[in-house]
């Protein structure tokens, strides 16, 4: 006997067997069940959600031997010249190939006669909606009015197309597609009674490769056992789709979860190589954070059986919501435009990439204060406060020929963040804009020019009026107490630094330090040692230039490296940033009017975007 395919010998031969559709199937059961039969039946539905075969068992049901009901006998005459398709009074009709006036009109000539074998004429045309405009002219009168033997079965993929006035005439049904979860449990059944083993994971991807058409999902299955050799494997039948390994999927959320976009780069590299589909990788992608999004509201539901529930719980419990919610959004939006990326791929990688761009960061207050403090992470508007801000304003220079070159200024903060005004100890205030002399610039991670002593016979000229001569040294910030060098101790160095008229590298090595002792006119520090490799002769001399200014007179500077036992100006800083900081939100939290809101709309204060309205005073 030839093989069958198991879409047609799967089909349901009665209600009770059918999967899916339960709206239209209980409406069809109690009609058959209490007589109350329609002459005019519509079916509307995508392909392969069951339309042809609901009309074919309502056939069977209305022309059975043993009478009209919802549960044919399947085994007389009828019954089975219907099955098998050779039933004399059920005429199917392709309405795509039959759309002329003329056809429709040679079918209706033969309405009025009576059946020949069964009890109703059945009248069983597909694709309804390919008829032209006269063929439903012709069709109306009929339809509204048929002989009690006759009754018309329709059935369309399209209801919109279908006139309004044959709409009116027919008892509607609208099949919905079936969940993914829904056809995997009949894929197991079907592969459970054809005895091919199976792997439950591969059954889902069937399912959801059939995108709610269970006919497409017994189409896939013929496929995968012959692919497969008989053994339904999750790898197999993903290769088979082009599916993505669901391992590869949580490894992806996972890099974003630590924001390494070089591992991300890495893994759509490795999906490219096996031929992966990104459009699905995607779709899987989206299918995850779902999942996720789930278990963070409901620990306890149930979770699909694409993925393992403790890998799940176990990303949910580690991703904030916020970010689940941002991926997702940012993936259903990727979702729509890979179709206009130039490739496929590329348009997955920006997907990801935007993911990394958009999350959550810093307030720029935070990372302000972060990049005056600490040396690797130096911006470079702290490290050179007087170096011009334009580039029209930019000096004619010469090379320094210091060996440092390899520091370099790490990059400005990120555009969009608005900055914010940073602490008063950290920063001085600019001098006024002057006239200024020749200047030799220092390298990259130095913090100002250094001014020539001797004027040039061709001073450079900062400002565009020609009389302004270029001789004049900027004015240094005027410090805010006057220092004696018996005023320097432990425990009012904080003080003092506040003061010095340093800025950039040299600042911020200053900031770390802690005074140790003095002896006449020689002065003893002490640098934290994870600071100790930016210090050099150059930084330690502006920093002896600064005391030597503030206190007026030579000076012998030594700095030792070691571990600080009393609190640096960096880290006095941090903590009355900190504490200021949670003064601020606490400020917030017992504020009444804030606690309204949150009432009211079932609110949450994100302390995370809290910033201060007033700088700690210094």
């Amino acid at each position: 006997m030839a093989y069958q395919v198991l879409a047609r010998k799967w089909r349901p031969q009665n209600f009770h067997t059918m999967v899916g559709q339960e709206h239209v199937l209980r409406a069809l059961v109690h009609a058959l069940d209490e007589q109350r039969l329609h002459h005019a039946y519509l079916f509307a539905g995508t392909r392969g959600v069951g339309k042809t075969t609901i009309a074919r068992i309502l056939a069977r049901c209305l022309n059975c031997e043993e009478g009209v009901s919802s549960t044919p006998c399947g085994v007389c005459s009828s019954c089975v010249e219907i099955t098998q398709g050779r039933f004399v009074d059920l005429i199917e009709v392709d309405a795509a190939s039959r759309t002329k006036v003329e056809d429709t009109r040679e079918l209706l000539d033969n309405v009025q006669y009576a059946p020949t074998r069964g009890r109703f004429k059945v009248y069983l045309i597909d694709e309804v909606h390919m008829l032209s405009t006269s063929s439903f002219n012709a069709l109306l009168k009929t339809l509204e009015e048929p002989p009690p033997h006759v009754k018309f079965l329709l059935a369309t993929t399209d209801p919109q197309k279908l006139p309004i006035t044959v709409l009116s005439r027919c008892l509607q049904f609208n099949l919905k597609n079936m969940p993914a979860e829904q056809v995997a449990g009949h894929l197991h059944n079907v592969l459970t009674s054809e005895k091919i083993p199976f792997a439950q994971a591969s059954l889902w991807q069937l399912g959801r490769a059939a995108k709610g058409s269970m006919r497409d999902a017994l189409s896939l299955t013929d496929q995968a056992i012959a692919f497969c050799g008989g053994d339904l494997t999750e790898s197999s039948v993903n290769q088979m789709l082009g599916s993505i390994d669901q391992g590869k999927v949580v490894a992806i959320v996972r890099q974003l979860q630590k924001g390494d976009a070089s591992q991300l780069l890495h893994l759509v590299k490795e999906l490219a190589e096996h031929g992966q589909d990104f459009v699905v990788a995607l779709e899987d992608l989206l299918s995850l954070l779902h999942q996720m999004a789930i278990c963070q509201v409901l620990p306890d539901a149930p979770v699909s059986v694409q993925f393992d529930k403790a890998k799940v719980q176990e990303l949910a419990q580690d991703t904030s919501p916020a970010d689940v919610q941002l991926f997702y959004q940012m993936g259903i939006m990727a979702r729509k435009d890979l179709v206009a990326a130039p490739d496929v791929q590329a348009g997955f990688e920006m997907a990801l990439l935007r993911m990394l761009a958009f999350r959550p960061q810093q307030h720029a207050g935070q990372m302000q204060v972060a990049a005056a403090y600490e040396i690797p992470q130096i911006a470079p508007d702290i490290a050179a406060p007087n170096m011009p801000a334009t580039p029209e304003a930019q000096p004619t220079t010469q090379p320094d020929p210091e060996p440092e070159s390899e520091l370099r200024p790490e990059s400005e903060p990120r555009p969009e963040l608005e900055p914010q005004p940073a602490p008063q100890a950290l920063i001085e205030p600019e001098p006024e804009q002057a006239p200024q002399a020749k200047v030799i610039e220092s390298p990259p991670w130095d913090e100002e020019p250094q001014m020539a002593h001797a004027p040039s016979p061709e001073p450079q000229m900062l400002s565009p009026e020609p009389e302004l001569q270029a001789t004049a040294q900027p004015a240094a910030a005027k410090p805010a107490h006057d220092w004696t060098l018996a005023d320097l101790s432990e425990q009012n160095w904080i003080q003092v630094f506040n003061d010095l008229n340093l800025s950039g590298m040299t600042h911020a090595i200053a900031a770390n330090m802690v005074f140790a002792q003095r002896q006449g006119t020689h002065l003893q520090f002490t640098l934290e040692q994870g600071q100790s490799s930016m210090l050099n002769d150059t930084h330690q001399s502006r920093i002896c230039q600064a005391l030597e200014e503030m206190f007026g007179c030579e000076l012998k500077l030594s700095i030792g490296i070691g571990q600080a036992q009393t609190e640096t100006p960096f880290a006095n800083q941090q903590r009355r940033q900190a504490q200021h900081q949670n003064e601020a939100i606490s400020s917030l939290q017992n504020d009444p009017n804030v606690a309204s809101l949150t009432t009211a709309f079932n609110g949450q204060l994100d302390t995370d975007s809290v910033l201060p309205v007033n700088p700690i005073e210094t």
